[in-house]
């Protein structure tokens, strides 16, 4: 493993002190060995794409590119063992485009699980949503460094630089989690279909405490993952290590509904304010005519 100083996990599928055969050949080809819709990464830019699957944080480690928890389809197997009967026919569908009823998108849904019946009649489906982590700073400089000379470049320390990349959880749950719940869930729980929310463990360890329920009656399953390092092969694994059963409404409240503090707390913010602004009120401005006159 290497320093913290640099924040950069993996890059294009591997450990950035990997400086194997193979991890240099996804480098050098832009490849994503995560089942990406293209063999060829297409994070931000598809003709320069920024290759970064995973940052450190602190000892835990954050993963910032969706694509990267599709590692072996686990996430899929794990939500069709919620969404359907034991030795259901199933496969996955990915980027379906989900309208309201007035024909108006309310996004695409990351990957919907249907089954099916022998002649490929559908039976039943669900949703899956995956949730990467958004970056505060500027990883790309870091990336384009790294990337230029990763054997020279991968103990580079980044520490001291500005725009230091950090996993940016408050704007992942606010801005990208939430909304999905809403309006995707909102329409999924209309009809009667379940759903899962697949996340890593440093994400799910910055929500608050969800109202859990018994899988029976359960709305949406979560899937909470970890990056757990194999030393002999110097890679990163996918693993399931907790899953989370809530009710849709009681769950959406709990993360979109902030936890009020005192409000006599925002009552001095606003009294400092104030005195700061009548301290440094500017004195009365006299006009010509105002001097005239006196």
């Amino acid at each position: 493993m290497v320093s913290k100083k640099n924040p950069l996990a993996e890059v294009f599928g591997f450990p950035i002190d990997n400086l194997d055969k193979e991890a240099n050949r996804y480098r050098k080809n832009k490849l994503c060995p995560y089942n990406n819709k293209v063999p060829s990464c297409t994070k931000d830019k598809a003709n320069d794409p920024l290759g970064v699957c995973s940052v450190f944080d602190k000892e835990s480690i954050a993963i910032t590119c969706p694509i990267r928890f599709r590692q072996s389809w686990l996430i899929a197997e794990d939500a069709a063992n919620y969404f359907f009967p034991l030795n259901s026919m199933w496969t996955s569908l990915t980027e379906v485009r989900l309208n309201d009823a007035n024909g108006q998108s309310a996004g695409n849904i990351d990957i919907v699980l249907v089954s099916y019946d022998d002649h490929g009649k559908i039976i039943d489906f669900g949703s899956l949503e995956i949730q990467g982590v958004y970056i505060s700073g500027n990883v790309r400089r870091l990336f384009e460094q790294y990337i230029a000379n990763p054997s020279k470049n991968v103990d580079l320390d980044w520490s001291n630089e500005r725009n230091y990349p950090l996993p940016d959880y408050l704007s992942s749950s606010r801005k990208r989690l939430a909304p999905q719940l809403i309006y995707k869930g909102g329409i999924l729980k209309h009809w009667n279909k379940k759903m899962a929310v697949a996340l890593d463990n440093s994400f799910f360890k910055t929500l608050p405490e969800l109202p859990e329920t018994e899988e029976k009656d359960a709305d949406i399953a979560w899937f909470i993952y970890d990056l757990i390092h194999n030393q002999n092969k110097n890679i990163f694994e996918l693993q399931k290590i907790k899953t989370l059963y809530t009710n849709f409404k009681k769950a959406l409240d709990k993360i979109t509904m902030p936890s009020p503090g005192k409000i006599g707390d925002f009552i001095t913010v606003l009294q400092d304010k104030l005195d700061e602004k009548l301290d440094n009120y500017p004195p009365e401005n006299y006009t010509l005519t105002d001097i005239v006159n006196t």
